[in-house]
């Protein structure tokens, strides 16, 4: 069975400015310690009952999720989420400092085909970030809506001078976000690898990742079965 492994999807995404200086001192630790190496940081701004002292989105103990109270400095981040017209979880920026490693992980069930998506809009980010999807290197950009199948394996590492700061939305998947995903680009896996039969497929999956390299790759494979099909 294929699954979306990653896709990116047409949403409109305001600017999401000041996140680098506002709120400095309420960072919190991502609470998943074993996971990375370096600073890896938290801000909630809708969590479990409302909470803004924990960086964890699961609800635990509490009955629904609400706003906390940074949510009101950041109109950017409620226009963006007022016009996400699905259940909304949580919704936190992290920040991974530079020099900072988020080693490979998987976080169980978080995916669109189980009822639930993540979502990632970058808000800051430089060219020593590299985030792996399943071995697949993205290049996500200001501006962009990310959807990343955490069910599968990802990492993250910030090789950079600056903070990567992401705003990540956890969401629930309805009819209005299925047709956003059948409306994106997106990337299929199989079981744990990529699936490589199809060039078509391939050629789009080097266009998501958006590197100078892919780019060329891409160009080079589409002019090869443009060339074959004509033929």
């Amino acid at each position: 069975m294929e699954v979306i492994g990653f896709a990116k999807l047409n949403i409109e995404v305001p600017k999401l400015n000041g996140v680098e200086t506002l709120e400095a001192n309420n960072w919190l630790p991502h609470f998943n310690t074993r996971d990375y190496e370096g600073d890896w940081e938290v801000l909630p701004l809708r969590s479990p009952g409302g909470r803004a002292d924990t960086g964890v989105p699961d609800l635990m103990g509490d009955s629904e999720y609400a706003d906390t109270i940074y949510m009101e400095n950041y109109p950017g981040v409620k226009q963006l989420l007022d016009s996400i017209k699905c259940p909304i979880l949580s919704a936190r920026f992290l920040n991974l400092k530079p020099g900072s490693v988020i080693k490979e992980h998987r976080d169980a069930g978080l995916a669109f085909e189980r009822g639930e998506a993540r979502l990632h809009f970058p808000v800051l980010t430089n060219n020593g970030v590299e985030f792996f999807s399943n071995n697949v290197r993205l290049n996500m950009q200001p501006g962009d809506c990310w959807y990343i199948n955490a069910n599968l394996p990802h990492r993250v590492a910030n090789y950079g001078n600056t903070d990567r700061i992401h705003l990540v939305v956890d969401c629930k998947v309805n009819e209005w976000l299925k047709h956003v995903f059948e409306q994106g680009e997106k990337q299929f896996f199989g079981e744990n690898k990529a699936s490589t039969d199809n060039p078509i497929e391939v050629i789009k999956s080097l266009r998501l990742m958006n590197t100078e390299t892919s780019l060329r790759i891409a160009n080079e494979l589409e002019l090869k079965l443009n060339t074959e099909t004509n033929a």
